[in-house]
């Protein structure tokens, strides 16, 4: 099952199944979290419930989406009560880029990198047992709520940044409960975006890279990731052509995490099961076309696409003008 959120034609929000192009919209929820939060209260599954509310309504996703009428598949009124955050180091890539990686991470651990060091920890302990916690990964705060880009919308990046390049990645979608518990609504596939420039100068920059827009959706994936996801990553020039082309993995199967450990390791933290908040938790890529020396252009395109979660995701990179703020002393 696929969700979409959407504005209608009059600006309304309204939520709908997705099948083929065909939006059928829900009635009696105008949101993918009012929807979240009735299933918890009522503790019934969210496919249920939907199935439940589906009413005779429908509308065109191609002509939504035509309009930029497209919203992040879940979202919150408050942006400060969304928390966007992401794990790295967790894919061993295609078979290719595996083998060398296993290459790299062998002999001696003390002539590692910390990268590395940190790559062959997942490696080694990422996928324990079930109920048992397996080695934490490394993590990362992106922002909240207004960081994140529907597609159709643009990636804006400030104009202090070095770099803004693509992460095709696959993100899981939470509400936290009445009770503090947490609960998986899904699963979208997201354009992580961060300034790899900035990060390649000293990896201790990381979380400077990180603080930049990301882009989600279009559709919420209910129920369980696929164990394996195979992807398309693109960057269309100012003209619409296809300027790089790569395809991407994820999915447990080609992780050294899995996503129970993952999220063990964030939601271990109280801060982050605060009641009614929500959360956007990206679990990593191995594809970059930085890696290939690509320098995406404003103005050109980002377009991201694995079949199992729907629609491709697509966002135009810009720039926008930083406004420095003096502090004053009070």
């Amino acid at each position: 099952m696929l969700l979409v959120q959407f504005k209608n034609e009059q600006g309304a929000r309204q939520v709908g199944v997705l099948e083929q192009d065909t939006l059928r919209i829900i009635d009696g929820y105008s949101t993918t979290y009012a929807l979240a939060l009735d299933a918890i209260r009522k503790s019934v599954g969210l496919a249920a419930l939907v199935d439940k509310s589906v009413g005779t309504q429908t509308a065109s996703f191609g002509a939504v989406a035509a309009a930029g009428r497209l919203l992040p598949p879940l979202d919150h009124t408050d942006h400060a009560h969304t928390y966007v955050t992401g794990t790295g180091l967790t894919h061993l890539g295609s078979a290719d880029t595996r083998d060398a990686m296993h290459k790299k991470i062998g002999g001696d651990v003390e002539s590692l990198s910390d990268s590395m060091k940190m790559f062959r920890l997942g490696v080694e302990g990422g996928k324990p047992a079930a109920g048992t916690a397996g080695v934490q990964p490394e993590w990362f705060y992106k922002g909240d709520g207004s960081i994140v880009a529907a597609s159709g919308q643009d990636l804006s990046m400030p104009d202090f940044a070095l770099d803004g390049g693509e992460e095709p990645e696959v993100a899981g979608l939470y509400v936290i409960g009445d009770d503090g518990q947490p609960y998986r609504v899904g699963f979208a596939i997201g354009n992580e975006f961060s300034d790899h420039v900035t990060e390649r100068q000293n990896y201790l920059y990381l979380a400077h890279s990180k603080l930049r827009a990301c882009g989600l959706g279009p559709a919420l994936l209910v129920g369980e990731a696929p164990a394996s996801v195979e992807g398309t990553s693109r960057i269309y020039d100012k003209e619409g052509k296809v300027r790089w082309e790569k395809p991407f993995f994820s999915g447990e199967q080609n992780m050294s995490h899995t996503i129970a450990n993952l999220e063990h390791h964030h939601f271990k933290y109280p801060l982050f099961k605060r009641p009614g908040d929500v959360h956007v938790h990206f679990f990593g890529t191995a594809t970059l076309s930085v890696a290939d020396n690509i320098v995406v252009q404003p103005g050109e395109t980002f377009e991201i696409e694995a079949p199992q979660f729907g629609p491709a995701l697509r966002n135009k990179l810009s720039v926008f003008k930083t406004e420095v703020a003096k502090v004053k002393t009070l």
